[in-house]
């Protein structure tokens, strides 16, 4: 059900960095933590401040997609890589490169 995240971006992303701030502890299903959470925020949500939770905030200038994309591209090929996502075009970009993709359902929002 939609919850008009839409109108408020900046409030909407505080609350999933809020709500991904058990992750880097507990991890996700098939991937134990300890595990690095980024949050990529982009446009109006930028802004959103850094939480003492363990999620680490990346700033895209432009796109969020692309920025992603560097993030991934920026991996050491031995480490493991998860890309959540319901976007298709990114699901290929970041498999490209040897991430994993996830749905947006396999992260607390």
């Amino acid at each position: 059900m939609p919850d008009g995240w839409w109108r408020d971006r900046a409030g909407a992303a505080a609350r999933l960095r809020d709500n991904l701030a058990g992750l880097p502890t507990s991890g996700l299903p098939g991937l134990l933590g300890p595990i690095e959470v980024i949050l990529v925020l982009e446009g109006k949500a930028r802004n959103v401040p850094q939480s003492p939770g363990g999620v680490r905030i990346e700033r895209a200038t432009g796109s969020g997609d692309d920025k992603i994309v560097d993030l991934v591209r920026g991996t050491t090929p031995a480490r493991r890589t998860v890309v959540v996502t319901a976007d298709r075009g990114l699901r290929e970009r970041v498999t490209a490169l040897g991430a994993e993709v996830r749905g947006p359902s396999s992260v607390p929002r």
